[in-house]
């Protein structure tokens, strides 16, 4: 299946503690929980009411034992099958679904997204996996803006006004008669257009993003092939040698010019390319959504 045609992964406010992210991310059901404001359900069985007595009733009957003694017992099974109902499990949920709610504006799920602003949350996730997996990011060849901090707060400032945008688009459709009457169209026309704008500028910032990662992926490429040749240029002296051996003197001074020559071309294209891929970078965050 193509990636683009995914889901979006959830997003969380990278400004938010590590603690905190990591309580959020394990538990994607509870965030959604939260958002649609379902509870813990705490509620039992109302036929423990009626069952549980009778069967403690029986058991005086039939072993003649004080009724005391058995409403005893059966206090102290009822406190157990709470104790049972709070178990570790199940404060480990309540604890997190506390959690999600408190941090309700701290992250954006597939769910709040109309369509159209799930493909495009998912495009800006993609091209940023695909600079911070690259070798000449790993390597720090290209992180003149910080792409481990910077790019995370990049899609986090997207996930939010895609997520303020769809929550607008359906109010939008609500608001907005299919069939206007002559006239009124030009009265609904700023709303649509402010709309369409908002659109049009995110549209353009995730553009940036996948620019900024298609020269990433170039890079990555010179650099595999870059690595390749530095291993042969610290060979180089024993292929001038070579050459200097058993070629022909005025060949031989060609040759070796050659080798010398192709690689300082080789180290002048790589250079090349790293260079536009920090430019890449900072025309994505030459203009900042915050």
């Amino acid at each position: 299946m193509d990636p683009r045609a995914l889901p979006p992964r959830l997003v969380i406010d990278p400004s938010l503690p590590p603690e905190i992210s990591v309580e959020l991310r394990s538990s994607p059901h509870i965030l959604r929980m939260a958002r649609s404001g379902r509870r813990m359900d705490t509620t039992y069985d109302p036929a423990l009411l009626f069952v549980l007595p009778g069967f403690l009733l029986l058991i005086s009957i039939l072993t003649r034992v004080p009724i005391i003694f058995v409403a005893s017992v059966g206090i102290g099974m009822i406190v157990l099958l709470r104790w049972m109902a709070l178990d570790g499990s199940y404060r480990t949920t309540k604890r997190r679904l506390r959690l999600a709610q408190t941090y309700a504006d701290h992250y954006v799920l597939a769910e709040d997204l109309d369509y159209p602003c799930q493909q495009l949350l998912r495009r800006a996730q993609n091209a940023v996996e695909v600079i911070l997996n690259s070798k000449v990011h790993r390597a720090g060849l290209i992180d003149t803006i910080d792409n481990q901090v910077t790019l995370p707060e990049e899609v986090w400032q997207i996930a939010q006004r895609l997520r303020k945008l769809s929550s607008m688009h359906a109010e939008h459709g609500k608001l907005i008669p299919r069939e206007l009457p002559p006239g009124m169209e030009d009265a609904f026309r700023p709303y649509t257009s402010a709309l369409d704008a908002a659109w049009t500028s995110l549209s353009q910032r995730v553009r940036h993003l996948e620019k900024y990662a298609k020269q990433v992926i170039k890079t990555d490429k010179v650099y595999r092939t870059h690595q390749r040749l530095e291993a042969l240029a610290a060979k180089t002296p024993e292929y001038q040698q070579l050459i200097a051996e058993t070629v022909h003197d005025q060949l031989a001074h060609q040759h070796i010019k050659e080798l010398a020559d192709q690689a300082a071309h080789a180290r002048k294209l790589f250079e090349e390319s790293i260079t536009q891929a920090r430019q890449a970078a900072g025309a994505l965050l030459r203009t900042p959504l915050t």
